[in-house]
C-alpha cells in the first residue's frame, strides 16, 4: 500500500498519452450493447479513491453481466486534478472522483467544504449528513450540473490533520507559515485567518516541495499522509480534526442523461451500495496507517493531539471566514450554507 513516487519522465509520458486519448475521443460504447468507460481518480492504487473506483467498476461489470467495462485511472494517468475535471466536463472521461477544493474557482459554492469546524466531530454522523443533505444533494448538485458535472454521492475520506516542520497548536504558530492548499480561494482565506502564507499546489508536487522547504506544511486525512509518505519530510503531525475531507463521485451530465434508463438505474444502485463501503474503507485505512506512522522508527514523527481548548482557539479564528464565503459566492451560496448548517444542527440535537 505504500505509495511509490513517480519518475518525472513517466508523468510527462502520462500527460502526453492523456492528450492523445482526449484528442481521439472517448469510446463510451462498444459493439453488441457493451459499454467501455473511463473512471479517473485523484489518488493512487491502495488509496481510498482508487480502491473505491475499482470496487465500483467491478460491481457494475458483474451486475451488467460483463456489459459495462470501466478502466480506472490513478492520479497522474490523465494529468493533474484540474486536468481531470476538464476531461470530465468535456466527456474525455465518463466518471471521476472529484474533490470540491479543485473546483472552487468554477463552482464557488462548493468551497463550503473548506470551511473549518463546519461539520461535527462524529465521522459516522458526518457521513449521514452528506448522504441525506438537501443542501448538498439537491442545491449544490444543481450548481455542478450547470458545468456538465453530475455529483452522484458526497462522501468523506476522514478527518483532516495538519503536518508541519514545527508544532502547530495555536493560531500564533501559523504566523508566516507556508501552508500548501488546494486551488480554492476559500481554503487560502481559511489559512490566512490563522496568519499563514498559503500556497496552492497539486499534490503531485507536494512531497518534493515539503522536502525542499517550498512549503512547510499541509493538510490531509491520515491514510493519505502516510501512504504518500509526507510524514517522511514532516517532523510533526497534529491531530486537529479541523475539517473533513469530502470527495464526490461524479459523472458527465450529458453522458448520463443519454444512457438507457436501466443502465442509469444500475449505476445509481451501485452508488447506494458504495456508501457504506467507502466509509469502511476510509475508517480502516485511517486507523491502520495512524499506527504505521506511530511505529515508524526510520522516519519518526511526533504526533500531537490538540486539546479541546486549542481547537476552540482555531474555531474562533475560522468562524468569520463564513462571512467571506457568503460575500464571495452570493445569495445562492448563502442559502446552501445556511441550509447545511441547519441540517448539521438538527442532526446533533
Amino acid at each position: 500500500m505504500i505509495f511509490k513516487r513517480k519518475n518525472i519522465c513517466l508523468l510527462v509520458l502520462a500527460l502526453v498519452l492523456s492528450m492523445v486519448m482526449v484528442a481521439c475521443g472517448s469510446d463510451s460504447t462498444g459493439g453488441e450493447g457493451t459499454y467501455n468507460w473511463k473512471f479517473v481518480t485523484e489518488e493512487q492504487q491502495g488509496q481510498v479513491q482508487y480502491e473505491y473506483a475499482q470496487e465500483f467498476a467491478n460491481r457494475l461489470h458483474e451486475k451488467s453481466g460483463g456489459q459495462i467495462n470501466m478502466e480506472v485511472y490513478e492520479f497522474g494517468g490523465l494529468g493533474s486534478e484540474v486536468n481531470q475535471v476538464e476531461l470530465l466536463q468535456s466527456g474525455g472521461v465518463e466518471f471521476a472522483i472529484v474533490s470540491p477544493g479543485f473546483t472552487g474557482t468554477m463552482v464557488s459554492e462548493g468551497q463550503l467544504f473548506a470551511l473549518h469546524f463546519l461539520f461535527t466531530d462524529d465521522m459516522e454522523l458526518n457521513q449521514k449528513i452528506l448522504d441525506e443533505s438537501e443542501a448538498l444533494n439537491v442545491h449544490l448538485t444543481d450548481k455542478y450540473e450547470q458545468y456538465n458535472i453530475k455529483p452522484l454521492a458526497y462522501w468523506t475520506e476522514g478527518a483532516m490533520q495538519w503536518t508541519g516542520d514545527r508544532p502547530l497548536t495555536t493560531p500564533e504558530d501559523f504566523q508566516g507559515f507556508k501552508m500548501r492548499t488546494q486551488t480554492s480561494p476559500l481554503i487560502l482565506r481559511s489559512y490566512e485567518a490563522y496568519g499563514a502564507s498559503p500556497t496552492e499546489l497539486s499534490w503531485g508536487e507536494l512531497y518534493t516541495s515539503l522536502q525542499q522547504g517550498v512549503v512547510q506544511g499541509q493538510e490531509n486525512p491520515i491514510f493519505f499522509i502516510e501512504d504518500a509518505n509526507f510524514h517522511e519530510v514532516q517532523d510533526y503531525m497534529m491531530i486537529s480534526e479541523h475539517n473533513i475531507y469530502v470527495a464526490m463521485t461524479t459523472v458527465n451530465t450529458d453522458f448520463f442523461a443519454d444512457l438507457p434508463s436501466e443502465i442509469q438505474e444500475m449505476i445509481l444502485e451501485t452508488v447506494e451500495e458504495m456508501r457504506p463501503v467507502a466509509y469502511e474503507m476510509q475508517e480502516r485505512m485511517n486507523d491502520e496507517l495512524l499506527g504505521a506512522i506511530e511505529t515508524n522508527d526510520r522516519h519518526p514523527t511526533e504526533i500531537i493531539e490538540l486539546t479541546a481548548e486549542q481547537r476552540e482557539a482555531f474555531r474562533e479564528k475560522a468562524l468569520p471566514v463564513r462571512d467571506f464565503f457568503i460575500n464571495e459566492v452570493g445569495e445562492d451560496g448563502k442559502k446552501i450554507l445556511e441550509m447545511l448548517v441547519e441540517e448539521i444542527d438538527a442532526a446533533t440535537n
